[in-house]
Parts: C-alpha cells; sequence; structure tokens
C-alpha cells in the first residue's frame, strides 16, 4: 500500500531519533519515496548523513537552505508529500504544530502541507501526561491529525510508563491500514461467498472419512475479498485456519450436507460465490451410534454419494458469478473445463495437486484460471497473492459481462 507513495519522515529532537533510521530504512524497502526533515536538536542525535544513506536523498534541516533556486524547499516538500509522519514527535514539535508556531523548517511545513499527518510522540511519562500535552494532542486529533500513541516500557530517561516511540513496523502497519482504507475498492459494495477446507463424513463417534485439504486457498480468498471491500461470508469446513480479517463472517461446518446447506442459505444475496472447499464425492451410507469394534478379517463400507453443491448452485444461478475449483493430477485443463460447462460456471481454477508447489496443505499455488474468454496461467505465489490474482480476472469479467 505504500508503494510508490512520498512519504516525508520529520524528526525532532529526542533520544528516540535512532528508531527513525529503521522507519526510514523500512519505508524504503517498502517502495516508498521518501524524504527527511529535520529539527536541528534531531541532528544532534543522529547525523543528518544517516538519513541521506538511508532514505537516498537530500535531508532537509533548516529553512534558509535553498537548494533550488526555482522552488521554496519547505513549500515544495509540504506538496510533495503525500504522508507525513513524524517520529519521534516531542512535547516541543506537538505544541507548535497546535498552537500554529512555525519558527523552524520542520514546523514551517506542516503548517503548509495539506497531506494526511501521522504523529508518533515519545516523551518521558510526566510529559506525555501533562495536561498542557494532553491539550494540544486532543487539538490536534480534532483538526484530523492522526495519533500512533506510545508505548509502555522502560524509558531513556529511567521511568518506566507509557511514552516510547511506537516500533517502526507498527509504525509502517498503521500507515498500510490507513492507506488499504483510502483505496478505492474495487468490490465495494459486492457481497462474496467462498467455501473453504475438508468435509469430515462420520462413520461412528471415533471415525470419519476426510480429505488433505488445509482450507488455506478459501481462506486466503476471503481475505482477498475482504481488502478489496467486499462483504464477505466464508463457509468453513473442519481446519485449523484462522481468520484475520474482522471483515469476514465465518460459519462453521462439519459435512457435506452442512455445507451444502450453508452455501444455499447465503447463495441468494451474493454476487460472488467461490467453491473452494474439498468436499466429499461420497459419504458412509450408514452411520454407527456406537464406536465399531475391532474384530478379524476385512470391514466393507458401503458409501453413497453426496449432494453436488457446486452443481446445485450453477443451477440456481440468477446473477451470481460462479467460481468452481478443479483439483486435478491428470489432465486438469481437460477435466476443468468440462466442470466448467456441466456446471454451468462463469470460471473454473483448475490445479495440479501432485505439482511441487500446489496443492493441499502448500502455502504456495499454481492455478490456471478458464472460462470461455480466458486460460490464464498463474505461476506459483503464495496462496495470498494466488487470491487477488485470481479476484483481479473475476473483477474484469464482470467488467466486461455488463458493457
Amino acid at each position: 500500500m505504500l508503494q510508490e507513495k512520498n512519504i516525508l519522515v520529520g524528526v525532532s529532537g529526542g533520544i528516540a531519533s535512532y528508531k527513525a533510521c529503521t522507519l526510514t530504512s523500512k519505508l524504503v524497502q517498502k517502495g516508498a519515496n521518501v524524504k527527511v526533515m529535520m529539527t536541528e536538536n534531531a541532528a544532534k542525535f543522529v547525523s543528518p548523513l544517516t538519513f541521506q544513506a538511508l532514505s537516498r536523498n537530500t535531508v532537509y534541516i533548516d529553512t534558509f537552505d535553498e537548494f533550488d533556486p526555482k522552488k521554496i524547499a519547505h513549500i515544495d516538500a509540504a506538496d510533495w508529500a503525500d504522508i507525513v509522519v513524524i517520529a519521534p514527535a516531542t512535547a516541543n514539535i506537538i505544541g507548535k504544530l497546535a498552537n500554529g508556531i512555525a519558527d523552524d523548517m520542520l514546523s514551517t511545513t506542516l503548517l503548509a502541507t495539506e497531506a494526511d499527518v501521522y504523529i508518533a510522540p515519545a516523551m518521558n511519562v510526566h510529559m506525555y501526561q501533562h495536561p498542557a500535552v494532553i491539550r494540544n494532542m486532543k487539538q490536534l486529533e480534532e483538526w484530523g491529525y492522526h495519533f500512533i500513541e506510545p508505548g509502555s516500557g522502560y524509558l531513556a530517561c529511567g521511568y518506566v510508563g507509557k511514552g516510547r516511540l511506537e516500533e517502526p513496523e507498527t509504525i509502517i502497519h498503521v500507515l498500510e491500514t490507513h492507506q488499504k482504507r483510502k483505496k478505492p475498492s474495487l468490490l465495494s459494495g459486492k457481497k462474496v461467498l467462498v467455501s473453504a477446507g475438508p468435509t469430515q463424513e462420520t462413520i461412528d463417534p471415533v471415525r470419519y472419512f476426510t480429505n488433505r485439504s488445509s482450507g488455506k486457498m478459501g481462506f486466503a480468498l476471503a481475505e482477498a475479498a475482504a481488502e478489496f471491500g467486499a462483504e464477505v461470508t466464508l463457509v468453513a469446513g473442519p481446519t485449523n485456519e484462522k481468520i484475520n480479517s474482522p471483515l469476514v463472517k465465518r460459519v462453521d461446518v462439519t459435512s457435506a450436507e452442512d455445507m451444502y446447506k450453508a452455501m444455499h442459505t447465503y447463495f441468494e444475496e451474493s454476487d460472488i460465490v467461490i467453491k473452494a472447499a474439498a468436499v466429499a464425492d461420497y459419504r458412509p451410507k450408514v452411520v454407527y451410534d456406537q464406536k465399531v469394534k475391532k474384530k478379524e478379517g476385512n470391514w466393507v463400507i458401503e458409501m453413497e454419494r453426496t449432494k453436488d453443491i457446486l452443481q446445485s448452485l450453477g443451477e440456481k444461478k440468477t446473477r451470481q458469478f460462479l467460481v468452481g475449483f478443479a483439483a486435478e493430477t491428470v489432465n486438469p485443463i481437460e477435466y476443468g473445463k468440462a466442470k466448467l460447462k456441466k456446471k454451468n460456471l462463469d470460471a473454473i481454477v483448475v490445479n495440479n495437486v501432485a505439482q511441487e508447489g500446489a496443492g493441499f496443505q502448500s502455502d504456495t499455488n499454481i492455478v490456471t484460471y478458464v472460462n470461455e474468454k480466458r486460460e490464464k496461467q498463474l505461476p506459483l505465489a503464495p496462496k495470498k497473492e494466488i487470491a487477488r490474482q485470481l479476484f483481479r480476472l473475476i473483477i474484469q469479467d464482470m467488467k466486461d459481462e455488463s458493457l
């Protein structure tokens, strides 16, 4: 989310200035364009040369250092920035900004910029609790400035309490999260239904039939849909996978019949439906109430077909964009295309689970997205990235259909 963003890092004069070096380095690694602006006191803690080497840009300190006669440096920097991060933000710079004081380059630039400004305070615990500092922070919050609260712990002054500059990784996470919310959502207003994981078909209270599915691909699809702004329902078979997005509604099921009912419950209201679950094709015809005891000879279990969830959804669909998965080991594209037509799908995702790096329980996958318009192979990548690429293809196909 920070790729190619212009980020101005403001460093004020506190011992936590050294953490701004790591922050600058990590922002550059994220693909951001980074410039650093320091107060004169900050330059007493960390050499400007350090930030110049890390950011690969000239470091701003003095308002009257005009490097380009065609531009006013602090105005140019203020206009250039998409995001401004003050880290560390001392009580002094917070007070200046809250009261409109512009007596050095950083404070002057902060008054001139229209970019999003994030303030990461760092100071003594008693300073942080002082009424004047609290008032100044409240005023800035009312004006729309974003605060990244300091952590608690051992402070440089010897006190233990709240006032430590938050870790660079956390600051970056806050920036990325906020930028995601601002980004136009590709699936905003859409409802997405995803199934994931295996099913368990009971034999007796102790035993059941299942398969090797971990649910990782389906969970990655659910999170990608939420990332793109959709309202997501995830119907999950028994799995150890966790959903990390609060925007995903998780519905847990056990058997193929449970999954059939859940998918049909949410199908009508959905815009996009992806059946990534590995549902059992067969189940025991007889289910025992008590554990079947071990005895001499073989045990033959008669199996019966389960309901074909994907085909039933294909027969029922009206406006939904329906996507199936085909996990094959022989002639995967051929079988996938046959399944696409037979089950009235809009697209099918085919993968050869015998291929290294693909299939069940792996964190990566290799798939081919197939429908009447395209046959797009997605090479080896983490399942989360595969999920994002699949949704981009789905979104494009839905746009084409509406033309």
